[in-house]
């Protein structure tokens, strides 16, 4: 629906050129990964929005607009006791805290899209922030360029999300579970990093392949967690994915993904797994022809989502299994954002581990498309080659070493369109090992009351 709202007395007041005949309203939806149905979930690449459906267009020509939207995110969270350790559940309590106010995130988005002529996709930008309690840091800074020539080629460039798997890809705006699992935060965290896809996607009316994708992805590697690139190792991202399709009762899609990536050593030193007497150790290779070689992150990938199609008692299943290569530190598997340092600013070397993880979520509507019920269960293992008993420091070992299983469950209520609230568990469990701290299972469960406000 278009509303035409006269401009002469705004015209006159900050042009003095020739008149303005009317300015129009509209929400523009252009949703370029629409299958037989449309895909529910907005992903942090959409053309459209990854905070929420509801635009305010401020400014909207014949071949192009430019649009607001944005979402806020406070909470309430307890955890089991002082101190907890809860890094993957929107960050660590104070030593003598086990209670808190955060404003998890605050998010203000600006998009601008042009058309061609005939309606097809030209340009698009997108520039998002990030405001909380802890400070503003831009979040996404990206263009995209549609080929229209065969209609089958778009390059995106900037600060934008990585298209590897599915839940890395999900808004935060539209997850049901507060965050996303520990290998999603691990593998690939902030989930957004510097460089350049080309994704291919057919989009002719009538193209054979038109619901299938792939992405190809030239990254830093660093993501967000790191002031920039430090050093000469990059990213490479492959996915292959199939749109929402439709069958009688229920909807399906998926994809497979990989990355071929590392890191360059600068010591002469690494670490990584090896079998001596029938165990299994970290193993220190001394060569100086190391330095600059490329420690390995390969990871390979999985994902299907499931969906009945009814609304009032809707089912959803989403599950995605990764494993492969990852280099960490002694003390950690996490990607590193910057190269590794002790406390006098020494190098460090890096370990080199074999992991697994998978999550899958379960979303059933209750009667209501309002109220949703929310199970989910992820596990990362980063050292598959040892597990329980076997993880002691005499060989090599530590923290960054240990499994964890989380087991989370939920209710997520919408009061309005632009106000829901979501309480969640999470049961955080880790294997029972012979390294201090994690001989039993610590005490590290968080409760967390969520509220979000979008526009």
């Amino acid at each position: 629906m278009l509303i035409k709202l006269p401009l002469q007395k705004i015209d006159k007041m900050y042009r003095n050129s020739a008149k303005i005949k009317s300015v129009y309203f509209s929400l523009t939806v252009v949703l370029l990964s629409i299958s037989t149905l449309g895909y529910a979930q907005r992903t942090i690449n959409d053309v459209m929005d990854s905070t929420t459906v509801n635009h305010l267009l401020i400014i909207s020509k014949k071949y192009g607009s430019l649009s607001f939207s944005g979402y806020l995110q406070p909470q309430f969270q307890v955890a089991q006791s002082n101190g907890t350790q809860a890094e993957y559940q929107g960050g660590n309590f104070g030593e003598f805290t086990n209670n808190r106010f955060r404003l998890r995130r605050g998010r203000l988005r600006a998009d601008y899209m042009m058309l061609t002529e005939d309606g097809s996709p030209s340009t698009y930008f997108v520039l998002q922030f990030d405001g909380t309690e802890q400070g503003v840091a831009i979040r996404d800074f990206w263009g995209r360029y549609y080929e229209n020539k065969w209609k089958i080629l778009a390059v995106t460039l900037g600060l934008s999300g990585r298209p590897f798997g599915n839940e890395l890809q999900l808004s935060s705006s539209v997850r049901e579970a507060p965050e996303r699992g520990r290998m999603s935060q691990i593998l690939m965290k902030t989930e957004r990093d510097l460089g350049v896809t080309f994704t291919l996607n057919p989009r002719w009316k009538d193209a054979t392949l038109k619901n299938f994708v792939f992405d190809f992805g030239i990254y830093n590697g660093q993501g967000l967690a790191g002031a920039g690139e430090f050093d000469n190792s990059k990213d490479f991202i492959f996915r292959l994915s199939h749109k929402t399709y439709a069958f009688n009762k229920f909807t399906i899609a998926g994809g497979i993904s990989t990355l071929q990536g590392g890191l360059n050593h600068r010591l002469p030193v690494s670490y990584k797994m090896e079998r001596s007497s029938d165990q299994w150790q970290m193993v220190k290779d001394s060569s100086a022809s190391t330095i600059n070689k490329v420690a390995p992150r390969r990871y390979y990938g999985a994902d299907i989502q499931l969906a009945t199609k009814t609304k009032s008692w809707k089912s959803e299943l989403r599950a995605e299994v990764v494993s492969g290569l990852q280099t960490g530190t002694s003390t950690t598997s996490t990607t590193p954002g910057s190269y590794p340092v002790d406390s006098k600013s020494v190098a460090l070397p890096y370990y080199t581990r074999t992991f697994n993880g998978a999550y899958l979520t379960f979303v059933q509507t209750l009667n209501s498309t309002d109220n949703q019920l929310i199970l989910k269960y992820d596990w990362y293992d980063p050292n598959t080659k040892v597990k329980g008993l076997d993880i002691s420091s005499d060989r090599g070992l530590s923290a960054a070493d240990v499994r964890f299983d989380t087991f989370g469950f939920g209710f997520l209520h919408h009061f309005n369109p632009h106000f829901k609230a979501v309480i969640y568990y999470d049961i955080i469990k880790n294997e029972s090992t012979q390294i201090k701290d994690y001989m039993a299972d610590r005490k590290d469960n968080v409760l967390t009351l969520r509220t979000q406000f979008y526009f």
